[in-house]
C-alpha cells in the first residue's frame, strides 16, 4: 500500500535531489496526503526512506511548527505555521483571488460546479471551487493536488506548454488505470492532448472518477504562457460531453475576462528589477 501512494496523484515516485529539505517537503506531501492525522508507524510505510532518517525529518518539521504531534493520541497532522504559510501563498502567490469573482459568475450563469486550477510540477493543484445549487460529491477540492493526465483541466493545462515542458510532465505520469476510460500511455496522451490544442478545449470523461465529466479551458498570458485553466464539472446522470461542449462560449467569454485582468497581476514570469 505505502510505495505506491504516490500513485493517488498519477505520479511515478519522487527521485529527490534537493538534499535535506526535498526530503523534508516530501514528508509533508505523504502527510498531506493521508487526509487525517496519521501515526508514525503509518508514514514509515508509506515512505522511502530508513526509519531513523524519516524520524529526524519529522522531529524537524515539528520543532519549526510544520508538523503538530499530539503525545496522548500519538497522531501527527499538519501544523499551524504550514496553515498561516498556505493563506499567504493563496492571496499572494496565486491567481484565485483575481479570478474568484469571475468562477462566482461563471458558476451561477451555467448551474454547476466551476473549478480554478495550475500545474503544481507534474500534478494539478486545485486552488478554487465554486458551487452552483446541489454539490456533487467528488474528488476535487481547493488545496487538493490530483493526476494531470487524466482530469480535463490538467491536460488543456498541458496541451498549450511549451514542447521541452510537456516532454518533462508527460515523462513523469504513472498512468495508473483509475478507471475504464483512463488513458493508458504516453501515446494516447499526446493524441489527445493533439486534439485539445486543436479545437482549443477539453473533456474529463469519467477518466478519473466515474460518473464525473468536464469541459476545460486554459488561461494563458498575452504571450501564451499557461497561467491555470478553468472547468465546469457536472455527472453522467444530469449531462453528456455534448451537453457540457454547449457551455464553451460562455467560458471563453470568462477566460477572457479573466485572462485581461490577470495581465496586471504580479506573475512569477514577470521580470522585476531593483
Amino acid at each position: 500500500m505505502a510505495k505506491t501512494k504516490w500513485r493517488k496523484y498519477g505520479l511515478k515516485s519522487s527521485n529527490n535531489g534537493d538534499g535535506t529539505v526535498g526530503k523534508a517537503l516530501e514528508v509533508l506531501d505523504m502527510v498531506a496526503s493521508f487526509e487525517r492525522p496519521i501515526r508514525f508507524s503509518e508514514l514509515l510505510e508509506a515512505s522511502p526512506y530508513p526509519k531513523a532518517t524519516l524520524y529526524r525529518l519529522v522531529q524537524t518539521l515539528t520543532n519549526q511548527r510544520m508538523l503538530s504531534y499530539d503525545p496522548e493520541s500519538q497522531y501527527y497532522r499538519l501544523g499551524i505555521r504550514l496553515v498561516k504559510l498556505a493563506h499567504v501563498a493563496w492571496a499572494s502567490s496565486s491567481i484565485a483571488p483575481v479570478v474568484r469573482p469571475h468562477i462566482d459568475a461563471l458558476s451561477r450563469d451555467l448551474g454547476e460546479v466551476v473549478h480554478l486550477a495550475q500545474l503544481d510540477n507534474a500534478q494539478v493543484l486545485y486552488i478554487d471551487k465554486r458551487n452552483a445549487g446541489e454539490t456533487i460529491p467528488m474528488y476535487s477540492q481547493a488545496g487538493k493536488v490530483g493526476p494531470a493526465y487524466c482530469t480535463g483541466v490538467g491536460k488543456t493545462m498541458m496541451a498549450f506548454l511549451p514542447k521541452d515542458e510537456l516532454d518533462e510532465i508527460v515523462s513523469q505520469q504513472s498512468f495508473h488505470r483509475f478507471t475504464p476510460k483512463t488513458l493508458a500511455d504516453a501515446e494516447s496522451l499526446k493524441a489527445e492532448l493533439q486534439a485539445i490544442r486543436d479545437r482549443g478545449y477539453g473533456f474529463d470523461d469519467e477518466e478519473h472518477e466515474p460518473e464525473i465529466i468536464c469541459v476545460a479551458l486554459p488561461l494563458l498570458s498575452s504571450s501564451g504562457r499557461v497561467l491555470g485553466g478553468i472547468s465546469v464539472t457536472s455527472t453522467t446522470n444530469k449531462t453528456d460531453l455534448n451537453g457540457l461542449a454547449s457551455f464553451v462560449p460562455r467560458m471563453r467569454e470568462a477566460a477572457r475576462d479573466i485572462q485581461e485582468e490577470v495581465q496586471n497581476w504580479r506573475f512569477p514570469d514577470q521580470t522585476f528589477t531593483k
